[in-house]
């Protein structure tokens, strides 16, 4: 009887270590590409000419950020708001890769904490006050980076239109 149980809980060992060097195996394989051999300041390079180009091609005025990020004041709104990243910030927005599609745009005025943004919001939205529009021209870094999400390829500099209705 021992035997049996000794080979029993032998068996079961060797399926457990299967079980785990499968899951390794595995994990490593579906392992993200794009985050191998990434060189963020390459990228940022990459970005900085690409956001220059789109600019020069569309005949923006735009203006770079401390941070890297481009913006063009639209409208400037009115007021004073100090915002934290506890502040919540209602807007409509449109947002598009620099080829011109678009990847996802407000419905209708939608509340957001600003602390819970992409960094590039995050900077971007305090440059104007209630009532303002701002358009953020976003390097990856401050966007999504190298990961693909929602339909928006890895490294993708994002190009936003914002219009902020209100601030709490």
């Amino acid at each position: 009887m021992n035997d049996k149980l000794l080979t029993l809980w032998t068996m079961r060992k060797i399926k457990f270590i299967y079980v785990l060097i499968l899951s390794i195996v595995l994990f490593q394989a579906c392992k993200d590409k794009n985050t191998e051999n990434f060189d963020p300041e390459k990228q940022i390079k990459i970005d900085d000419s690409l956001i220059n180009d789109f600019i020069t091609k569309n005949k923006i005025t735009a203006l770079k950020h401390s941070s890297g990020l481009y913006y063009q004041i639209l409208e400037p709104g009115t007021g004073n708001v100090s915002y934290s990243g506890t502040t919540e910030v209602t807007v409509n927005y449109e947002g598009r890769l620099l080829n011109g599609s678009v990847f996802d745009k407000s419905s209708s005025a939608t509340t957001f904490p600003l602390g819970s943004l992409i960094y590039g919001w995050q900077v971007g939205i305090p440059l104007i006050q209630k009532g303002g529009r701002v358009r953020l021209i976003i390097p990856s870094n401050l966007a999504y980076g190298n990961r693909a999400t929602g339909g928006i390829p890895a490294n993708s500099v994002l190009d936003f239109t914002i219009e902020l209705i209100n601030t709490k």
